[in-house]
């Protein structure tokens, strides 16, 4: 490769305006160890973001494009998570996203002269549970109710109901499914 020949061809999906603004706000508003949950809520909302009822975002939670996000209804994001949406990611209902754990939409054509971007979203479903320090890679879906483990890393779908762990994660056991209602 030479990084030399290398352009951005990212589409930043805002104005330079809105871009600037939140590049700002993120730094010293969203990711501060302020302590609170509703004022970062109704940040990321008013950046375009889709926030549903009841979600819990810790401080130190860092947001590329806030207008590449979705998030369902009692999702949590814990401290110190990275969504590094160059990419949308759509985050379900009842989902919680542990401490330091890293969803990354963006990578390179490693085969490429011009090691060119390539980005993928991502997609959490319902009730998955991504844990501690955890990776997930660029155009991963993981399965409704499919656990990540801490500090696994996964780069491929995970199945609904499955419990996964290591780098590269692997299908370790089943969870159980319960049949309650969600709201």
């Amino acid at each position: 490769m030479r990084l030399d020949r290398y352009t951005s061809k990212l589409n930043r999906g805002a104005s330079r305006f809105v871009d600037a603004a939140w590049l700002v706000s993120n730094a010293l508003f969203l990711s501060s160890w302020l302590p609170g949950t509703g004022w970062r809520v109704q940040l990321l909302r008013a950046f375009g973001a889709e926030v549903g009822r009841n979600v819990v975002i810790k401080p130190g939670v860092r947001v590329k494009f806030p207008w590449r996000l979705r998030i369902g209804d009692h999702s949590w994001i814990g401290e110190d998570v990275w969504i590094d949406n160059l990419a949308e990611v759509d985050i379900g209902k009842h989902v919680c996203v542990s401490q330091g754990a890293y969803l990354c939409t963006g990578s390179h054509d490693w085969s490429s002269e011009s090691f060119d971007l390539i980005t993928k979203p991502i997609i959490l479903q319902n009730r998955v549970w991504v844990c501690a320090q955890a990776t997930v890679g660029p155009g991963v879906v993981i399965g409704e109710g499919a656990v990540l483990g801490l500090k696994s890393c996964t780069s491929r779908h995970l199945s609904p109901w499955t419990i996964n762990a290591g780098s590269p994660s692997l299908e370790v056991g089943q969870r159980t499914r319960h049949l309650d209602s969600m709201d």
